[in-house]
């Protein structure tokens, strides 16, 4: 499905922004029948364009002691299968959250859960680290999350300063 047309372009923008959405409120939004929305959505699934309907939560505010790792992973390529091999045999792993092909000094970047810093580096260590392919690995924690898929976690305050102008 190379050419999606202007209809499914712009309920993927509506449902991306909240996946809640109704057929009958993207009708009323796009100004078109709702059948034809419908329509659309279930060629979008079909297409596996929309693979899943998600919901971003802040984690901070639900468990504290959970910890989120990207791990950049160096690795030779397969013969004949390049990366996906080893992509998938990583991805297959219940605690891999996401795994990216990468441009640049890494191969693949992968995004790891875990209930601790020890539970994630005996991932690293056990799991990934043995794949006969991988070269080699970098952990980074992350400490806090901000912003995730466009949405802000934490309110800022305004700024209370006083303008003053020379």
């Amino acid at each position: 499905m190379k050419e999606t047309n202007k209809l499914k372009l712009d309920i993927l923008e509506l449902l991306e922004e909240d996946a809640r959405r109704t057929p009958q409120l993207l009708s009323t939004m796009l100004n078109v029948p709702e059948e034809e929305v419908r329509e659309a959505v279930a060629e979008l699934e079909g297409d596996r364009v929309i693979v899943k309907y998600a919901t971003v939560v802040n984690e901070s505010k639900v468990n504290d002691e959970k910890v989120t790792a990207l791990i950049e992973v160096q690795i030779t390529p397969e013969r004949g299968r390049g990366f996906e091999g080893i992509a998938e045999r990583i991805y297959l792993y219940p605690q891999v959250k996401s795994v990216f092909l990468m441009s640049g000094a890494y191969d693949l970047l992968v995004e790891v859960d875990g209930l601790s810093l020890k539970e994630v580096a005996s991932f690293v260590s056990d799991k990934l680290s043995p794949i006969e392919s991988v070269l080699s690995t970098k952990t980074h924690f992350i400490l806090k999350k901000y912003k995730q898929n466009g949405i802000i976690f934490e309110e800022h305050e305004e700024d209370r300063r006083l303008m003053i102008s020379p």
